[in-house]
């Protein structure tokens, strides 16, 4: 097992941790979460040697081999395909001995047998197959395999850097961020390989989804300690969140969350008789004040504007060819494409990568034009559009006040640094200059512009890359209130969920609305796959009924799943809509409940107001009974286990 005694470590005299004890036993696959700068990735440099303890022990088994993922990769003449097998050492090394015993002039033959024997225990001779499956899944082509690593870029080097970790027999296994280079698929792909790892695992990483599926265990990192949790990172917010329930000060920062949800759970269970799916509502909503509450501490608190005038539809595509010209004359990546956005649409593409999801966007945003078809702005369009290429736009000598201020000049100062410390760049961090920021504060400055310009339609390329757990969650939160069009296209698969109302599939040059959900998409994914991977033979009987009956199961589901999936849309339409009028309905009661109202004798504005007052709460009313009868048709149409 991995053992820590009274363990403290820093960086650069900076004290991280003082004195951590825990025990970490084998085969544990083991989340490091914390906020950005608090020694998650020093924790692994400590594990591999790189970094000493300030005080402590830190034990780890001597025979243990150790794999971590290098952070660079020179452009190195190797074909792919070896530089991942490169991974597996003592493979390699068997094979340069072998190759000098066979061409010795006296070969030993008792070593070469030796050598042999060892070469099969390790499956010397399934190597190259096992490193072709790595590169597949993390999305190289077969012709990717000869290619020289020089030639990749460096989001693909990294990808291989990934290959090559995984490559390596390791005991322990060391990933700081694995899924920030990957799409979907790849994401997919690598969550199933890390759940069948037989080793320990120990994982930094910002996808919840991610966490939640892999880990058996949770250290979260924080006031210079580690304290270690069972299960992923959804029972680690609700273990975090009782241990700060017992802590008066948070309860004190989460009055304002708090009272918003106790008013849910108290209309809700008014009518907790009326249908037993009422209380488990409440049960729900009790689980969200729990989950706030393993949020209080976060230091980020920000809103999009209220829109003004935005056009109908905001943009429209018909019949586009997107592409480029070579070489060659023109190359075509999506055709006949059909595209209409309204405001409050929520829009995410799916695809494998490559597959011209960003061509797609860059087509919304207007940096690309189209080959034929045409694109069509609303009148008033006002578009923010967030891609990783953007951070590189930053002027590197200035800071976010003088980005901001640049960008609004009219506002006050005061202003401006009050906005930008909802995005945590508070004191000296919000007149430093950005280009010693990390890729995380790069893309957080990026968003806090984008945001700052009030836009009506935002196009989301991969948003959350390089942004921690916590501003992902403030992200989420924020996208939950915006009443503008969205498009999105990211790996992280708990923002799909709760952001997209429809799902776009980009594949095989179209771009067309796809009937499923997540689930679905990782079914389509597994099969795509499965299709590519498939030996060319023909199947036996009994494959060919098992295939069938899946069939026939698979189409069972689907059709509950097409009866629910309008309903679910429905209930989550109403609770937002919900959300937003009891919001209303308070403000109201506030403004009826101020007797400064009274003392203007204004009898009209006080009419006003009970009557909007009143409408309100008869929309609430409806919207809960509908709730509730859509509740119990979810109920009636469950799906089979």
């Amino acid at each position: 097992m991995i053992l820590l005694r009274n363990l403290a470590f820093a960086r650069n005299g900076d004290a991280l941790v003082e004195n951590a004890s825990l025990q970490l036993h084998p085969g544990w696959k083991i989340g490091l979460i914390g906020a950005n700068g608090c020694g998650k990735s020093s924790f692994l440099a400590l594990l591999r040697g790189e970094l000493h303890a300030e005080q402590g022990d830190l034990e780890i088994p001597a025979a243990w081999a150790v794999a971590h993922v290098a952070q660079d990769t020179p452009a190195l003449p190797d074909h792919a395909l070896e530089f991942a097998l490169d991974g597996d050492t003592e493979l390699r090394d068997i094979e340069r001995e072998l190759a000098s015993a066979e061409q010795a002039a006296e070969p030993d033959g008792h070593r070469v047998a030796e050598l042999h024997a060892r070469f099969a225990d390790i499956d010397g001779y399934s190597a190259r197959a096992r490193a072709a499956e790595l590169l597949h899944g993390l999305g190289f082509s077969d012709a990717d395999f000869a290619r020289p690593v020089a030639e990749f870029s460096g989001g693909w080097r990294v990808r291989l850097n990934l290959a090559r970790a995984l490559m390596c027999r390791s005991d322990l296994l060391l990933l700081d961020e694995p899924t920030n280079h990957l799409d979907l698929d790849a994401v997919l792909w690598l969550e199933g390989w890390l759940k069948r790892y037989a080793g320990t695992l120990i994982l930094i990483s910002h996808d919840r989804d991610f966490l939640d599926s892999v880990c058996s265990h949770t250290i979260h990192l924080g006031e210079r300690q580690m304290r270690l949790y069972s299960g992923g990172y959804s029972q680690f917010e609700r273990q975090r969140a009782a241990q700060l329930a017992n802590q008066q000060a948070m309860f004190e920062k989460q009055q304002r969350d708090r009272a918003h949800l106790e008013s849910y759970i108290e209309r809700f269970r008014a009518k907790a008789t009326k249908a037993r799916q009422a209380q488990s509502r409440i049960k729900a909503l009790a689980r969200m004040e729990e989950i706030s509450a393993a949020h209080a501490d976060t230091p980020f608190t920000f809103r999009f504007s209220e829109l003004g005038h935005a056009p109908d539809p905001l943009l429209s595509v018909e019949q586009a060819r997107l592409g480029y010209s070579g070489t060659e004359g023109e190359v075509t990546i999506l055709d006949r494409v059909m595209l209409t956005i309204r405001p409050g649409e929520r829009i995410a593409f799916l695809g494998r990568n490559g597959a011209g999801k960003s061509t797609l966007i860059k087509l919304l945003a207007g940096e690309l034009a189209p080959l034929s078809g045409r694109r069509i702005e609303g009148k008033g369009l006002s578009i923010g559009y967030f891609a990783q290429h953007q951070l590189e736009l930053l002027r590197s000598d200035e800071s976010p006040l003088q980005h901001i201020t640049r960008q609004d000049p009219s506002a006050r100062e005061q202003e401006l640094r009050d906005y930008l410390g909802g995005f945590d760049f508070r004191g000296p961090m919000a007149d430093a200059p950005c280009g010693r920021f990390s890729g995380g504060e790069k893309a957080r400055l990026v968003l806090a512009l984008l945001i700052r310009a009030k836009p009506n339609l935002l196009l989301l390329d991969e948003p959350t890359n390089h942004l921690d757990l916590e501003m992902r969650e403030a992200l989420n939160l924020a996208l939950q209130e915006y009443e503008g069009g969205v498009v999105l296209v990211s790996h992280d698969r708990h923002l799909l969920r709760t952001t997209a109302d429809a799902l776009y599939l980009v594949a095989d040059g179209k771009a067309q609305p796809f009937d499923g959900d997540l689930d679905d998409y990782a079914a389509w994914l597994a099969e795509q796959r499965a299709a590519q991977n498939a030996p060319d033979q023909v199947q036996s009987a009994d494959k060919e009924s098992r295939k069938e009956a899946r069939k026939l199961a698979a189409a069972d589901r689907q059709a509950i799943l097409m009866q629910r999936r309008p309903l679910l849309k429905e209930s989550e339409k109403l609770e937002q809509q919900i959300a937003r009028w009891q919001v209303q309905r308070s403000e109201l009661e506030a403004q009826l409940a101020d007797p400064a109202l009274y003392e203007k004798n204004d009898s009209a504005l006080i009419q006003k107001l009970n009557q909007e007052q009143a409408g309100v709460a008869e929309k609430i009313d409806t919207a809960e009974m509908r709730w509730l009868e859509i509740q119990e048709a979810l109920e009636a149409l469950s799906l089979p286990e």
